[in-house]
């Protein structure tokens, strides 16, 4: 039995669940996600006890693999509707920076012009210009989308391996290389 299936998810206060079949729509303080899960999964929502409940039809492999699937995803949408997520990036490097105008972020990151980022919707950027070095903070309710903006805001200027300048996941570490050696 998959460890993580047979897991209950807690609904937490404030928390509006609707299950029809196989399509769960969660409801939050910070937003609302729905989401269609293989036909295969059994999803119950039972509010006596505030739970959400997945179980499997059999013991088949894709039986298994979806069920730690599907209980993984519905609880993402529960943490998500109700205290969301947020990845944090850093920019290293002499005259990088990251600046807000509106609600859009602008990368100053050694090309010729600014990099502007707009945020989809249900995504919030923030910088913290005062930490060295400079952190972007994305928030947002649903984890995909607030790592793949991530994801986007790193690949405008990855680290490079010799000097580490670049944007990057708080506590990522970043290969370094020795640089040209000098003639013996």
């Amino acid at each position: 039995m998959s460890r993580i299936g047979r897991l209950p998810v807690p609904v937490p206060e404030g928390v509006q669940v609707k299950v029809e079949g196989t399509h769960v729509q969660v409801k939050g303080p910070k937003g609302e996600l729905s989401h269609v899960f293989p036909a295969a999964m059994k999803i119950t929502y039972k509010p006596e006890e505030k739970v959400i409940v997945v179980e499997r039809p059999s013991d088949e492999r894709q039986h298994r693999a979806w069920h730690g699937m599907t209980r993984a995803l519905i609880n993402n949408m529960v943490i998500g509707v109700s205290k969301g997520f947020e990845k944090v990036l850093e920019v290293h490097g002499v005259g990088y920076r990251a600046e807000l105008k509106g609600k859009n972020l602008v990368l100053n990151v050694g090309f010729s012009h600014p990099v502007t980022v707009t945020p989809p919707e249900g995504i919030e950027f923030d910088v913290d210009t005062k930490s060295r070095p400079m952190r972007i903070i994305v928030r947002g309710y649903d984890k995909q989308k607030v790592g793949q903006v991530a994801a986007d805001i790193r690949k405008v200027r990855p680290p490079e391996p010799y000097k580490g300048k670049g944007i990057r996941y708080a506590g990522e570490q970043v290969r370094r290389k020795a640089g040209k050696s000098g003639k013996v």
